[in-house]
Protein backbone atom coordinates (compact mmCIF):
# COMPACT_ATOMS: atom_id res chain seq x y z
CA UNK A 1 0.00 0.00 0.00
CA UNK A 2 1.17 3.50 -0.78
CA UNK A 3 0.23 6.71 0.57
CA UNK A 4 1.64 10.31 0.33
CA UNK A 5 2.72 12.53 2.84
CA UNK A 6 1.23 15.92 2.25
CA UNK A 7 1.59 19.23 4.47
CA UNK A 8 -1.99 20.59 4.22
CA UNK A 9 -2.83 23.49 2.18
CA UNK A 10 -3.67 25.56 5.51
CA UNK A 11 0.22 26.10 6.45
CA UNK A 12 -0.03 27.92 2.90
CA UNK A 13 -3.25 30.01 3.80
CA UNK A 14 -1.60 30.73 7.58
CA UNK A 15 1.48 31.88 6.11
CA UNK A 16 -0.78 34.63 3.99
CA UNK A 17 1.15 33.12 0.68
CA UNK A 18 0.83 34.13 -3.13
CA UNK A 19 2.27 32.43 -6.05
CA UNK A 20 5.99 33.26 -6.75
CA UNK A 21 8.50 31.93 -8.97
CA UNK A 22 10.22 29.20 -7.78
CA UNK A 23 14.25 29.24 -7.54
CA UNK A 24 16.63 26.47 -6.57
CA UNK A 25 16.40 25.27 -3.19
CA UNK A 26 16.95 22.84 -0.25
CA UNK A 27 17.01 19.09 -1.85
CA UNK A 28 18.03 15.99 -0.58
CA UNK A 29 21.29 14.39 -2.23
CA UNK A 30 19.54 10.97 -2.39
CA UNK A 31 15.95 10.88 -3.63
CA UNK A 32 15.05 7.58 -3.11
CA UNK A 33 14.79 4.69 0.14
CA UNK A 34 13.67 1.53 1.01
CA UNK A 35 11.04 1.35 3.84
CA UNK A 36 12.04 0.66 7.43
CA UNK A 37 16.23 0.96 5.99
CA UNK A 38 19.09 2.90 7.49
CA UNK A 39 19.27 6.32 5.59
CA UNK A 40 21.45 9.11 5.15
CA UNK A 41 20.01 12.41 4.36
CA UNK A 42 21.89 15.23 2.88
CA UNK A 43 20.41 18.35 2.75
CA UNK A 44 21.86 20.58 0.02
CA UNK A 45 21.00 24.20 0.98
CA UNK A 46 22.59 26.30 -2.52
CA UNK A 47 21.65 29.41 -1.32
CA UNK A 48 20.87 31.97 1.56
CA UNK A 49 17.67 34.33 1.77
CA UNK A 50 17.92 37.21 -1.62
CA UNK A 51 21.33 37.78 -0.47
CA UNK A 52 21.69 37.41 2.95
CA UNK A 53 23.69 34.38 4.72
CA UNK A 54 21.75 31.56 6.25
CA UNK A 55 22.04 31.20 9.85
CA UNK A 56 19.82 28.59 10.87
CA UNK A 57 18.38 25.03 9.61
CA UNK A 58 15.13 23.38 11.29
CA UNK A 59 14.49 19.88 9.81
CA UNK A 60 11.04 17.93 10.69
CA UNK A 61 10.34 14.75 10.15
CA UNK A 62 7.62 12.39 8.57
CA UNK A 63 5.56 10.10 10.64
CA UNK A 64 7.10 6.91 11.02
CA UNK A 65 10.97 7.82 11.04
CA UNK A 66 12.91 6.22 13.72
CA UNK A 67 16.57 7.18 15.25
CA UNK A 68 17.40 10.40 13.83
CA UNK A 69 20.78 11.15 14.58
CA UNK A 70 22.63 14.26 13.00
CA UNK A 71 26.20 15.07 12.04
CA UNK A 72 27.82 17.88 13.67
CA UNK A 73 28.80 20.92 11.65
CA UNK A 74 32.02 22.81 12.64
CA UNK A 75 30.95 26.54 13.78
CA UNK A 76 26.98 25.91 14.20
CA UNK A 77 25.19 24.60 17.05
CA UNK A 78 23.57 21.50 17.23
CA UNK A 79 20.17 21.03 19.12
CA UNK A 80 17.59 18.13 18.99
CA UNK A 81 14.26 18.55 19.79
CA UNK A 82 12.54 15.41 21.69
CA UNK A 83 8.99 15.51 22.06
CA UNK A 84 5.39 12.83 21.53
CA UNK A 85 5.13 11.99 18.02
CA UNK A 86 2.26 12.49 16.08
CA UNK A 87 1.53 8.88 15.44
CA UNK A 88 2.93 6.12 17.43
CA UNK A 89 5.48 3.90 15.53
CA UNK A 90 4.96 -0.04 16.21
CA UNK A 91 8.69 -1.47 15.87
CA UNK A 92 9.41 -4.98 16.24
CA UNK A 93 7.12 -5.42 19.72
CA UNK A 94 7.65 -1.67 21.01
CA UNK A 95 5.25 1.12 20.21
CA UNK A 96 7.93 4.05 19.99
CA UNK A 97 5.68 7.18 21.49
CA UNK A 98 8.03 9.64 21.86
CA UNK A 99 11.52 11.00 19.82
CA UNK A 100 13.29 12.85 18.33
CA UNK A 101 10.92 16.19 16.58
CA UNK A 102 12.97 18.24 15.27
CA UNK A 103 17.05 19.11 14.47
CA UNK A 104 18.33 22.48 13.81
CA UNK A 105 21.93 23.42 13.11
CA UNK A 106 22.23 27.73 14.15
CA UNK A 107 24.63 29.74 15.02
CA UNK A 108 26.90 29.67 11.99
CA UNK A 109 27.24 31.35 8.89
CA UNK A 110 26.72 30.53 5.53
CA UNK A 111 26.94 33.13 2.65
CA UNK A 112 24.52 33.23 0.07
CA UNK A 113 27.20 32.54 -2.72
CA UNK A 114 28.58 29.23 -0.74
CA UNK A 115 27.26 25.80 -0.78
CA UNK A 116 27.06 23.31 2.17
CA UNK A 117 25.57 19.90 3.18
CA UNK A 118 23.95 18.90 6.78
CA UNK A 119 23.24 15.75 7.13
CA UNK A 120 21.22 13.10 9.28
CA UNK A 121 21.01 9.41 9.43
CA UNK A 122 17.91 7.90 10.33
CA UNK A 123 15.42 5.02 9.69
CA UNK A 124 13.29 5.61 7.14
CA UNK A 125 9.05 5.34 7.65
CA UNK A 126 8.01 1.93 7.11
CA UNK A 127 5.10 2.66 4.23
CA UNK A 128 5.88 3.33 0.96
CA UNK A 129 5.01 6.37 -0.57
CA UNK A 130 7.05 10.01 -0.50
CA UNK A 131 8.23 11.47 2.71
CA UNK A 132 8.58 14.84 3.30
CA UNK A 133 10.83 16.49 4.98
CA UNK A 134 10.00 19.99 6.25
CA UNK A 135 12.88 22.62 6.61
CA UNK A 136 13.60 26.04 7.44
CA UNK A 137 16.39 27.88 6.46
CA UNK A 138 16.67 31.10 9.06
CA UNK A 139 19.00 34.13 7.61
CA UNK A 140 20.39 37.15 8.31
CA UNK A 141 17.80 40.25 9.00
CA UNK A 142 14.84 37.97 9.97
CA UNK A 143 14.28 36.44 6.44
CA UNK A 144 13.58 32.82 6.02
CA UNK A 145 12.45 30.26 3.20
CA UNK A 146 10.40 27.77 4.22
CA UNK A 147 10.76 24.33 2.18
CA UNK A 148 7.03 22.90 3.65
CA UNK A 149 4.98 22.43 0.78
CA UNK A 150 4.00 19.21 -1.26
CA UNK A 151 6.11 18.42 -4.23
CA UNK A 152 3.54 19.94 -7.05
CA UNK A 153 2.25 22.59 -5.25
CA UNK A 154 3.32 26.11 -6.67
CA UNK A 155 6.11 27.94 -4.59
CA UNK A 156 4.41 31.07 -2.87
CA UNK A 157 5.09 33.75 -0.98
CA UNK A 158 4.94 34.63 2.87
CA UNK A 159 3.65 38.06 4.17
CA UNK A 160 7.32 38.81 4.84
CA UNK A 161 8.63 37.78 1.52
CA UNK A 162 9.62 34.88 2.29
CA UNK A 163 9.81 31.49 -0.17
CA UNK A 164 7.68 29.31 0.38
CA UNK A 165 8.08 26.12 -1.60
CA UNK A 166 8.66 22.43 -1.63
CA UNK A 167 9.76 20.76 0.89
CA UNK A 168 12.71 18.22 0.73
CA UNK A 169 11.08 14.86 -0.66
CA UNK A 170 12.41 11.18 -0.23
CA UNK A 171 10.46 8.41 -2.51
CA UNK A 172 10.06 5.27 -0.09
CA UNK A 173 9.94 1.67 -1.99
CA UNK A 174 8.90 -1.33 -0.67
CA UNK A 175 11.49 -3.84 0.75
CA UNK A 176 12.37 -6.21 -2.48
Amino acid sequence: MSRSVLIPAAIAAAFGATAVPSWAHVTLETKEAVVSSTYKAVFRVPHGCGAAATTAIRVRFPDGTLSPKPMPHAGWTLTIQEGTLAKPITAGNDTVTKGVTEIAWTGGKLADNEYDEFVIQLTTPAEAGTALFPLVQECEGGKANRWILAPGVAAQSGPNGEEIDAAPSLKLNPKP
